[in-house]
């Protein structure tokens, strides 16, 4: 089932309760929370005190990507703060099979991310131990970039080879993704579309809604 992901990156955090209750009123399941270190990633996010501060207040899916070096130091804490899925990076990680492994035996969905620069087939060997794949298509750390078109390529490449391998893995994709371009990223073999400026810029129940609405019709067609 496709699916959006507001990405609180892009959130006004004076205003967040409010607007993750509006995110879950406006019927959202999945809320994206990128955690960036300054290191792996030029930008520095939030942690474990924000994660857990809203895991009280949502039961929203809370799909936590981080952008750290060495991923595998904070995996029990982001358990313990409320992440139901946790994502990491290719690149940042040295001991992938057992982060990813260690991810799940803690009751976590585990996920890999791709930068736009990274061949995806630096995933492929880990697809057995996944739930989602996330493709960055914006140059990785901030917010409100446009989309690169050249990755549209890699998500369907990713697809066939999922496709190819009937593996229950779903496709991400962060970036740039708006109401404008969502079509077309989801033909590509997107399953899960994350956005953060495109949904809580102007009126954000509104803009969930018409994301909402694509989705289904594009499911329905």
């Amino acid at each position: 089932m496709m699916t959006l992901a507001p990405s609180i990156l892009a959130a006004d955090f004076s205003k967040l309760g409010e607007q993750i209750t509006q995110i879950e009123e406006a019927g959202g399941s999945m809320l994206h929370i990128d955690v960036m270190d300054g290191v792996f990633v030029p930008s520095i996010s939030f942690g474990f005190p924000i994660i857990h501060s809203i895991r009280k207040m949502s039961k929203l899916y809370f799909d936590v990507h981080l952008m750290i070096t060495a991923p595998e130091r904070y995996v029990e804490e982001f358990a313990e703060a409320g992440a139901d899925g946790l994502t990491i990076h290719v690149e940042a990680c040295q001991c992938m099979v057992d982060t990813l492994e260690k991810i799940r035996s803690l009751g976590m969905e585990p996920g890999v991310s791709l930068h736009p620069q990274t061949p995806v087939s630096a995933v492929f060997p880990y697809l057995d131990l996944v739930d989602r794949v996330l493709v960055m298509t914006v140059n990785t750390g901030f917010g409100g970039q446009k989309y690169i078109e050249g990755c549209t390529k890699k998500i369907t490449m990713l697809k066939d080879e999922i496709t190819r391998r009937n593996l229950p893995v779903s496709v991400e994709v962060d970036g740039g993704v708006n109401r404008e371009n969502m079509t077309r990223i989801l033909e590509a073999g997107a399953d899960i579309l994350v956005s953060g400026s495109s949904v809580f810029k102007g009126d954000l129940k509104g803009n969930m809604t018409e994301f909402l609405k694509t989705i289904r019709d594009y499911e329905g067609d």
